[in-house]
């Protein structure tokens, strides 16, 4: 029996999904099959491109920035030699206040009514000077006294009655009485007075004796008389040079306890030790210099690249730059203290800055105007040492033998050597 039409037409259509079907399957399964060679470009890394950037033309500086405390330079204590005194050493007046100025020449404390005198100098107050004193001590004072206006006669290592006549004329300056001598010195002026007045007497009875000889009967001879006349005369010109040495060494002094030498003057109180009706025993006072400073520390190869005088500035951190110039260098154990000062500064700065730390920058080279420049990581040595870049144009990489000059800020200055060229906007390698 055969099929009819219409069964037929059904197994054929059955027949073709079944083959649509698995030709779908096929196609599938196949997509997923990858060969071992697909399967390791796959996973290879991708091939390496070079990292360039464009040199560029631009100015160059080499800088030290480290951060700082401010300070006022000079900063010292003071001391008052108070052995010397006969009494206990009480301050009883011109108590300064914290951050005042005490001023050279004039009072800075007074100690049991005596004024304490600043003036500018190196070497301490270490004894009391006097008529006959000797050394640089009194060379130091004689100075100052005539820088002041106050003239000592020849300014040299004596301390003679010149430089006692100087010294009445600063305590009157600054509003005091001079010292006196020492009771013994004054003693001993009263005591050649009277001898001076007894050879004066003893000289006109010798001379009276001689004349009475000479108006004598014969005129005989009177080489006794004269041989008195002459003694009495040596013996009063010995009694006043005597008066005059005591008269001398009883000259105004300057008491140990009377004055206090700092190396500048003026100077800003920043801390007092003592107080009225008060006793001195050592420090009275601390004092530091009236311009304010920038004190950074550096490392042993910072320190080489930097010296006084080289230009330098510091951010108030408002965005206000300071100019200012590095005054010194000192060392300080294993670092060294790099002192920077300001050249100017207002009165509301200089109040801002006080006990601030700031950001101190001080320029140690630069380029003159703009240069060739690339970053520091485009560089490499060649087989000789010297230095080069490379150079990627129209997909190719060029070495460029270069000079290098300055560099600063992960930059460096280079010039091509020889024939080769190099310009600004060229791409260098800087990796891969």
């Amino acid at each position: 029996m055969s099929a009819s039409p219409k069964s037929r037409r059904r197994v054929l259509v059955g027949v073709s999904a079944v083959a649509t079907l698995s030709l779908g399957v096929g196609v599938a399964a196949g997509s997923r099959i990858t060969s071992p060679e697909d399967a390791a470009a796959k996973t290879a890394a991708p091939k390496a491109s070079q990292i360039t950037v464009p040199v560029e033309k631009k100015a160059l500086s080499s800088k030290v920035v480290a951060r700082g405390d401010t300070s006022f330079d000079g900063a010292v204590n003071l001391r008052v030699e108070t052995s010397g005194l006969q009494t206990a050493a009480i301050v009883t007046g011109k108590v300064p206040t914290v951050g005042s100025t005490i001023r050279e020449g004039k009072a800075l404390l007074e100690i049991t009514g005596r004024p304490v005198i600043g003036l500018a100098g190196v070497l301490p107050m270490y004894r009391t000077l006097s008529p006959g004193s000797k050394g640089p001590d009194v060379l130091q004072l004689e100075q100052t006294l005539n820088r002041l206006g106050f003239d000592p006669g020849t300014v040299d290592s004596k301390y003679d009655s010149g430089t006692a006549a100087a010294i009445e004329k600063l305590y009157e300056s600054a509003g005091y009485d001079a010292p006196t001598a020492d009771e013994r010195l004054t003693q001993a002026v009263d005591s050649e007075k009277k001898n001076v007045d007894g050879m004066k007497n003893a000289l006109r009875q010798a001379q009276a004796a001689l004349r009475q000889a000479k108006a004598g009967p014969g005129k005989g001879d009177t080489s006794v008389q004269q041989g008195a006349v002459d003694d009495a005369q040596a013996n009063l010109d010995d009694a006043e040079s005597a008066l005059a040495e005591a008269r001398f060494k009883a000259g105004t002094p300057l008491p140990v306890s009377e004055v206090v030498f700092v190396k500048t003057l003026p100077r800003r109180v920043d801390d007092v030790k003592v107080e009225r009706g008060g006793t001195v025993n050592g420090v009275v006072m601390s004092v530091s210099g009236a311009s304010l400073v920038v004190t950074i520390k550096v490392d042993a190869q910072t320190k080489e690249r930097l010296k006084a005088g080289m230009a330098a500035s510091f951010d108030l951190g408002d965005g206000t730059i300071v100019q200012a110039t590095v005054r010194r260098i000192t060392r300080n154990a294993d670092q060294y203290d790099v002192v920077v000062a300001p050249k100017s500064l207002t009165p509301a700065q200089l109040e801002r800055l006080r006990e601030a730390n700031v950001r101190v920058t001080i320029p140690v080279k630069s380029t003159n105007g703009k240069v060739l420049a690339v970053p520091i990581a485009a560089l490499s040595a060649g087989p000789d040492g010297s230095s080069r870049v490379e150079v990627l144009r129209d997909g190719k990489v060029e070495l460029i033998a270069v000079t290098v000059g300055l560099s600063a800020d992960g930059y460096a200055q280079v010039s091509p050597t020889g024939d080769t060229k190099l310009s600004e906007g060229d791409q260098v390698v800087v990796g891969k």
